[in-house]
């Protein structure tokens, strides 16, 4: 289903009890920004141990072995936090439009920290569209996360809405078209995205290669390309160093 439609959705993964922990993890990190955006955790798998533990759940290693073996990179995270009547959207775009890797072989876990249906602002995929390659993509206007929106989106298909339970999880391919809408609603969305690659990916910019922090989360790295970030103690959110930016969005 993956190979064909660039998705898996939904996957049952944490319990009620273990949903609320994960809710109330963010919530905490959330305070700890003092006046940051709901946007900002972006990248601290490796200052962060709860974000670093969440990278090796093996509930969630085992879905993505599945899809680009034994081997499993995580190179970065983000929440991406939709606060009630948040006026900015995500246009339809591919998150490997932003990514300087190559081969394009990321998956895309979307941990759901809140509920996420239609009415708050799910994510919402346009099937198949990751065999089509690189998308025309133009600047977005209006209040948006992201500036990049594809051309020509209403003809390559039906979107199908992301709707996860909190706890639940899906997975994409970096080449997917996706985006969402502001959220109208007066409940939040939240999500964790984590994303995975095989190790024979690399980074093809500098920068980025150095702002990486990466966590060997399962096998080995048989070329010893990837530096493995140790597990972190204590959560650490100050804005300090160096971090890819323009991760793609949800």
């Amino acid at each position: 289903h993956y190979n064909v439609e660039g998705y898996v959705a939904p996957l049952d993964l944490y319990s009620p009890a273990e949903a609320v922990a994960n809710r109330e993890y963010f919530d905490r990190l959330l305070a700890m920004l003092d006046g940051g955006n709901s946007y900002a955790l972006n990248c601290f798998q490796g200052r962060c141990e709860g974000i670093y533990d969440l990278c090796l759940e093996p509930r969630i290693l085992d879905y993505v072995e599945d899809i680009i073996g034994p081997n499993i990179i995580c190179w970065a995270t983000h929440y991406f936090c939709k606060m009630p009547f948040d006026e900015k959207g995500v246009p339809w775009h591919q998150d490997a439009s932003y990514w300087p890797l190559t081969p394009s072989r990321t998956v895309t876990v979307w941990l759901a920290i809140d509920d996420a249906d239609e009415e708050n602002s799910a994510m919402r995929f346009i099937p198949r569209t990751h065999n089509r390659g690189h998308l025309e993509w133009k600047k977005a206007d209006g209040p948006v996360v992201l500036d990049q929106e594809i051309v020509g989106i209403d003809s390559m298909g039906e979107p199908f809405s992301d709707n996860l339970k909190a706890g639940q999880i899906s997975l994409h391919a970096d080449m997917l078209a996706h985006g969402s809408e502001p959220n109208a609603s007066a409940r939040r969305r939240c999500g964790l995205t984590l994303r995975f690659c095989p190790p024979e990916v690399r980074p093809v910019n500098a920068v980025w290669e150095e702002g990486i922090e990466a966590i060997i989360c399962r096998g080995t790295d048989p070329d010893g390309y990837w530096k493995h970030t140790e597990r972190p103690v204590g959560d650490n959110v100050k804005p300090e160093g160096r971090r890819p930016k323009n991760l793609g969005g949800n």
